[in-house]
This record gives structure tokens, C-alpha cells and sequence, in this order.
């Protein structure tokens, strides 16, 4: 039996005993590695895989704009290549690629596109993410009869009939690729800047590999997050929407910082959160995950779900993990090292508005536990 690869990497007369000895020792499993332990990572190098975005989405959602942003972040971007040349288009070149592919596509059908996606993740040397853009309907349809553009499946009939029904058409093709998605980006509210943020932070050349980690602070009544993966509620906790000094402020601000911590309710509440989230991120990683959006969301979102998030960004932050963070009801997408400026009025975003299950002053009755929106448990009893 020849020698493996990973130690005839290691070259050197003097080092030629110990391989020998870690070389006997690979060949009968683990005790190779602790015979010679530098065994463990040079088995673990392997050539930089090649980044291959495939972009599709429903028409009008921002499927160009994503590959507008790539391509400023030096992806070679093709739009629309017939699904026939797709594997032989991955396999030319070195650098990183995207495509963009939809319902117009030449030769499209959804499960080939998932069959070829299958196979590239089983070729070496390649690392293929799947990003679907969605849209609510109702924009999708406003987007089209503002500009008075044709859907590229609408059938015939009234401008608004047309468009509507090729929007309903097209999201049903495309629904095994939606479930199939590494990334759903939602642009409905999403401006350009923070939807190029996002994809920056994912994608950029210089972004660590594993796990990718967007954090976001959102308003109830204004509908979840349709990307996110963890969601909680934080309305038990004390609303600073109900202290006149506190009102025009933001989570952002120390001052409102203070009055939720101070909430009895949120020393458990926290240590429960971060103990939950904080042991399935390794198992996310191991099981391939590449993005996950945690949500945290109170009435208005300006106050409670904000202060949260940037606490969870920055306490997820300095335990290694890549992490964005976003306002959505601020209009904030930003670093989590951006400043925060005490007192300081935020004028983006609406008041909160009075909801009988809000409590102005904290109150001991409330729980972490009385939120039914976390997609997951937290054990309440420890």
C-alpha cells in the first residue's frame, strides 16, 4: 500500500520516522491521527471550491438586481443561459459564477434544475448556492402595472387579469425551487442598498465559509419575515412606547436599552434565547445550512426587537459566527459594529401602537414562555 497523499505532502528527512509511524497508524483509522496529529489538518486542505450562485425567483421580484450585485463583486454573471449548456457552463472557467434562470428559460423544468444543482454539489472543487427572490403578490402586481411591462406569462386578457394570473402561474413552477432555496430574499419592502448589503455580506470574495447568520427586528402587525427561520416574540417584555421620553427613541438608543433590560422578565428570558440558539448552529453546520435568518419582532418594531437583535448580532458576533443585522421597520440594514448613539431620536418607522396584551411597566405574570410565534421551544423550566 502506498503512501496517502496527506503525508507525502509532508516532506523531510528528519521528519521521515514520524510519518512512517502516522502513516501505519492512518491506515487502521483514528490512531494515525494520534500519531502524528498535523495528520488532521492537512487532511482536512482541499483547493478553494469554486462559488457558483444559481439566481431565480418570480419576475419583477429583483432577480437581475442580485446578479447587478454579483457581478460588482467580480462573479461572472449569465442571464438566462438555456438549462441544456448549464453544467458545461459551470464546468469552463475558475472564478466565481452566477446564473440567472427562470419560468423563461429555455428548455426550463424544475426538476432538472434541481437534478443539475445535485449533481454539481457532488463534483469536487464546487460550491453551488440556490437564491430565490420572492415578492407579495400585490407588489409584484403594482411593480408590473406601474411600468406597464408584459408578465412573461401572462395570457391574454385586462392588463391587471393578465398579470395577475402569470404571477400566480409562474410561482407555481417555480415552488420546487422556493423549497429547494439556500437563500429566499423577500425584496416587497426591501430597498436596493440593503438588498445589495445583504448580498454582499453572503457573497463578498472575502466572506469566511459556514454558516451565515442575518439577524432581523420586525413589527407583528406588519406581517413575519417570509425568510426567517427562527422567529420570537417579544411582547411579554416591557414597552418603552408607553415612557414619553422613550417613545421617539429606538432600541438603538442606551436609554431604551436600559428599560428593557430592566424588565425582571428579560435576565432569563436572554439566558434561555442564547441557550437555545447557541447549540444548533453547530448542528446546522454540519448539516449543510448555509443561511439562517433569526427574527425577533414586538408591535412596532422599533423598540423591544430592536434592542434584542442587536444584542443577539453582537453576542453571536463575538463568539466567532458571521453576522448582518437588519431593521426592518427602521429601513436599517447595517454592521453590527455601526455606533449607537445615546438619546438620540430615530425618526424611521411609526409609533407602536396600544395593544391590550402590552404592559407599560414590567409585570411578573408575563413569561418568555408566552410567546406561541418561536418556531421552536425553549424549555421554560430551567
Amino acid at each position: 500500500m502506498g503512501i496517502p497523499r496527506p503525508c507525502a505532502a509532508v516532506a523531510g528527512a528528519e521528519r521521515r520516522r514520524r510519518l512512517r509511524a502516522g502513516c501505519a497508524g492512518l491506515r487502521h483509522g483514528r490512531a494515525g491521527e494520534e500519531a502524528h496529529p498535523h495528520l488532521r489538518s492537512l487532511r482536512g486542505v482541499s483547493n478553494p471550491a469554486r462559488p457558483f450562485v444559481l439566481v431565480t425567483g418570480l419576475s419583477g421580484a429583483g432577480k437581475a438586481s442580485i446578479l447587478r450585485v454579483l457581478e460588482d463583486l467580480g462573479f461572472e454573471t449569465v442571464d438566462n443561459p438555456p438549462l441544456a449548456i448549464l453544467d458545461s457552463l459551470v464546468q469552463d472557467g475558475e472564478g466565481p459564477l452566477a446564473a440567472g434562470i427562470d419560468a423563461r428559460t429555455r428548455g426550463f423544468d424544475a426538476a432538472e434544475v434541481l437534478a443539475a444543482l445535485q449533481r454539481m454539489r457532488e463534483r469536487a472543487g464546487l460550491a453551488p448556492t440556490l437564491v430565490f427572490a420572492i415578492a407579495e403578490e400585490e407588489v409584484l402586481l403594482r411593480r408590473y402595472t406601474e411600468t406597464r411591462r408584459r408578465h412573461p406569462l401572462a395570457p391574454g386578457g385586462p392588463l391587471g387579469a393578465r398579470v395577475l394570473d402569470g404571477i400566480r402561474m409562474e410561482a407555481a413552477l417555480l415552488t420546487p425551487l422556493r423549497d429547494a432555496a439556500d437563500l429566499l430574499l423577500d425584496t416587497s419592502a426591501l430597498p436596493l442598498p440593503e438588498l445589495r448589503r445583504l448580498i454582499e455580506s453572503r457573497f463578498r470574495p472575502d466572506g469566511a465559509p459556514g454558516l451565515s447568520l442575518h439577524i432581523q427586528s420586525f413589527a407583528f402587525p406588519k406581517g413575519l419575515p417570509r425568510e426567517a427561520d427562527l422567529v420570537f416574540d417579544l411582547r411579554f417584555l416591557a414597552n418603552p412606547h408607553y415612557v414619553p421620553a422613550l417613545k421617539p427613541l429606538t432600541g438603538r438608543d442606551a436609554a431604551v436599552a436600559e428599560h428593557v433590560a430592566a424588565d425582571p422578565d428579560f435576565p432569563g428570558f436572554w439566558t434561555r434565547l442564547t441557550g437555545f440558539i447557541e447549540p444548533l448552529l453547530p448542528r446546522y453546520v454540519a448539516e449543510g445550512k448555509k443561511y439562517l435568518t433569526i427574527a425577533v419582532g414586538c408591535t412596532g418594531g422599533r423598540h423591544r426587537s430592536v434592542f434584542v437583535a442587536e444584542k443577539l448580532a453582537a453576542h453571536l458576533r463575538q463568539q466567532g459566527w458571521r453576522v448582518d443585522l437588519a431593521h426592518r421597520e427602521l429601513g436599517q440594514t447595517h454592521d453590527i459594529s455601526a455606533p449607537t448613539t445615546a438619546g438620540a431620536p430615530q425618526t424611521a418607522g411609526g409609533p407602536e401602537p396600544s395593544t391590550a396584551s402590552e404592559k407599560a411597566a414590567p409585570s411578573p405574570s408575563m413569561s418568555p414562555c408566552s410567546s406561541k410565534t418561536m418556531t421552536m421551544p425553549v424549555n421554560c423550566e430551567s
